[in-house]
Order: C-alpha cells, then sequence, then structure tokens
C-alpha cells in the first residue's frame, strides 16, 4: 500500500495558484463588424445601382408626404328608392329637368373597357367626346385603335365626337417627357368638348378610358340640384380584371359643372370627393401584347426596366397571381399600409356591384369576372 502522506503535504503547502485564462480577443468584435460593413454596404451600392426605385419606394414613408385628406361626401344608393329622395339624403334637390351630361376621355387602346363604359353611361349622356392620337404618350407611333373599331360602338354613333390628334413620333431613346405629350392631348380636349356642344350648366366627366363611372353616380348628376361644381369621383380600384380587387384609392376621375373657368385635366382640382362613384379597372385587356403595348406606351413607361419585363410567359403568370407587372412596391405613404399591401393582390370570387353590361355578357368578357385570368 502506497504512502500518500507526503503527497497531501507537499500540495497543502503549495501556494494557490489560479489557472490561467484563455486569451480572448478585444479584436474578434471589430473584425466581425468590418466583415458585416464589407458584406452589407456593397449590397447596398449593388440594390440601389439594380433597383433603386424599389429601395427608394420602400422608404417613401420617410421622404414624402401623403396629400391633404379628401372630404368624403356620402353616396346613397338602393333600387326602387326615387331620385327625389336619393337627392334630398345627399343633401340635395331634385331637379325639374335633368343637366346634359359630356363624359370626355383621351383613349389609348382599351377597347373592351370603352365597350363596357359607353353602355353603362349611355342612358345619360348627351355627348361622348373622345381622343386618340397616332402616336403613344411616348412618341411609339400606333393605329388609331377607335376609328379602326367604330363599327363596334354603332349603338352610340349619334352621340359619339371623335377627334384624331396628330401626334408626335420620338426618336429611340429620346428623353422627351411623355407627361407634357399627355397634356397636350387633354388641351385639345377643352377645344373639342366647344364643338360638341358644352353649355355652361352641363356637367362634364373628365377620366381615363378605365376609369368608369356608375350609372347610379349619372343620375345624381343629371337630376339633383345643389351638388359641388367640383367633385372628384372615388373608384373601386382594380387590377387585371374584376376579380382583384385594390382598394379605393382611385381619385382622379373629376365631375365638373361646366363654367368659362373649366379646364380638362386628371389631377386633384377640389377637396370633394364622392364615395364608391364607380370602378378603375387598370391593364384589364384580353391579350398579353395589349399589356405589352400599354407598358410601352403610357406615362410610366420608364417603370419597364428590364427587357424580361414584357415576356409574354411571365406578364401571364403575374397576372394570375395577381402581382406587380413592374416589380415594384405599393405607392403608400406610411410602413404600416406599405407593409400591409406588399405581395400578391387576393382573389375575390364576387362578381356583385359591377357593371351590368359586363354582367348581362359574361362569356364575351370572361377574362375580366372571377376565374378568368388566362389570356
Amino acid at each position: 500500500m502506497l504512502n500518500t502522506k507526503p503527497l497531501v503535504i507537499v500540495l497543502q503547502g503549495m501556494a494557490p495558484r489560479s489557472l490561467p485564462l484563455r486569451p480572448t480577443s478585444r479584436r474578434t468584435p471589430r473584425k466581425f463588424f468590418c466583415l458585416l460593413l464589407l458584406i452589407f454596404v456593397p449590397a447596398c451600392i449593388f440594390g440601389l445601382y439594380t433597383d433603386h426605385r424599389k429601395v427608394t419606394y420602400f422608404f417613401r414613408p420617410l421622404w414624402d408626404k401623403p396629400p391633404a385628406p379628401f372630404i368624403q361626401l356620402p353616396h346613397y344608393y338602393a333600387e326602387n328608392v326615387s331620385m327625389d329622395h336619393l337627392c334630398r339624403l345627399h343633401g340635395w334637390s331634385l331637379r325639374a329637368t335633368p343637366r346634359r351630361i359630356f363624359d370626355a376621355i383621351i383613349f389609348s387602346n382599351e377597347l373592351d373597357l370603352l365597350d363596357i363604359r359607353w353602355h353603362e353611361l349611355y342612358p345619360y349622356v348627351t355627348k361622348f367626346v373622345i381622343i386618340e392620337s397616332n402616336t403613344t404618350f411616348t412618341g411609339i407611333p400606333k393605329p388609331l385603335y377607335f376609328a379602326s373599331n367604330r363599327n363596334r360602338f354603332a349603338f352610340a354613333e349619334e352621340k359619339i365626337i371623335h377627334y384624331a390628334f396628330p401626334g408626335r413620333t420620338l426618336r429611340r431613346g429620346s428623353h422627351a417627357n411623355p407627361f407634357k405629350l399627355e397634356r397636350k392631348q387633354r388641351v385639345a380636349m377643352n377645344a373639342l368638348l366647344q364643338y360638341a356642344g358644352i353649355s355652361y350648366g352641363d356637367v362634364v366627366i373628365m377620366s381615363d378610358a378605365d376609369e368608369i363611372p356608375s350609372s347610379q353616380t349619372l343620375k345624381l348628376l343629371q337630376w339633383c340640384d345643389g351638388i359641388p361644381s367640383k367633385m372628384h369621383l372615388e373608384l373601386k380600384h382594380y387590377m387585371y380584371s374584376f376579380e382583384f380587387p385594390v382598394d379605393y384609392s382611385s381619385w382622379r376621375a373629376t365631375a365638373q359643372i361646366y363654367s368659362p373657368n373649366t379646364k380638362y385635366q386628371h389631377s386633384r382640382q377640389t377637396d370633394d370627393m364622392l364615395s364608391d362613384a364607380g370602378w378603375h379597372c387598370s391593364f384589364c385587356f384580353r391579350h398579353i401584347d395589349d399589356f405589352v403595348f400599354k407598358m410601352t406606351a403610357y406615362s410610366h413607361a420608364d417603370r419597364v426596366r428590364r427587357r424580361d419585363f414584357l415576356d409574354y410567359r411571365r406578364i401571364q403568370r403575374l397576372i394570375c397571381q395577381g402581382d406587380d407587372l413592374f416589380d415594384m412596391l405599393p405607392e403608400e405613404y406610411t410602413f404600416k399600409d406599405l407593409i400591409k399591401k406588399m405581395g400578391s393582390i387576393p382573389k375575390s370570387a364576387s362578381a356583385v356591384h359591377l357593371p351590368a353590361y359586363l354582367i348581362k355578357n359574361a362569356d364575351k368578357f370572361r377574362f375580366l369576372l372571377p376565374g378568368g385570368c388566362i389570356r
């Protein structure tokens, strides 16, 4: 048996020594931080270079302010309710005779929506005033789509005032402002309205072809005294078809009582806005080539940042998914609203409260209804 006592004495006699700690480097966090910067900064620069618009829109709540809110005018309507009662509900009174209404639009290639629009408004409109050009807002030559399809609108022929605006062809790569070319057509509408026979006290509707007021709205404009001299029309906004409702953000359409100071515009002109006054169906086309045409033709054609944006298969896929054709973020002024609207537009199975002519001719316009996304 071994004697371990001396060993114990030796251990007890030894001075206590602390075990050496593993050396730690204070440079580790700094190196890690530098590594992150080396990765993050170039990634941000590359992102800004390749997709600066998306980055800009994401931070829009920081650099932009929302416009002043509109004064929402309630809109009352139900079937089998007299116009006298409806006018009084709005705080207005019933006229002895109906006003004349002039529907004035700038037209590009929205033939199906124009068909639906004019059938919806025909009983209430005195004249349909329409301008189309032989070039797009971006200076690309184009056919006169309405003129070459005028027979389709024979039902309204006696009410149509049409003018072919002589456009301006631009060289490829031109930096001309498309909004200036658009503005020239809107200025031309002032003279065309006078040619159409509009008089002071008549109502003029100023909107694009895809911004369609409802028949209920036109009845109010036609029969009620006391309506504002100018008011915007709040339209329910849809994308690609009536299967994809977005929101009620469409406000540019207006109804005005014509006066010496009336100018045809597509911008904010008053604070008053009639609620739930119709429909705005953006990019609601029958054929994929119509999508491609508009993407390259309208005033926001600079959103086509890559050639593959115009790929037919890509466009078809995005239409059925309810995704953005231009791979853009929503144009919102708060992070809450921006995040809420990010991603695909939710589908709706409802086809209620839509233009009557659309529902009566559902087979003809199947591509505009729920389940009809295939072009």
